[in-house]
């Protein structure tokens, strides 16, 4: 899915720059572009940031309970 159409910019990008070390909202719109232009793109991109980090903290709760 698209999600800045500004900067031609996709979930998968988004995903791709988090994978590769984005952490941060911002990061990740540094690293793909989005949110640079118009900016109505922001709150879509922070929530798949916030995604990330949710399954990132479950993983690392599960991997926990198993030690």
């Amino acid at each position: 899915m698209i999600v800045c159409h500004c900067r031609v910019v996709s979930d998968r990008d988004v995903s791709a720059a988090i994978s590769d070390g984005a952490r941060t909202t911002a990061a990740v719109c540094r690293r793909t572009g989005a949110a640079q232009d118009c900016g109505t793109c922001i709150f879509t991109v922070k929530a798949l940031v916030c995604q990330h980090q949710e399954v990132e903290q479950t993983i690392l709760e599960v991997e926990g309970a198993a030690s």
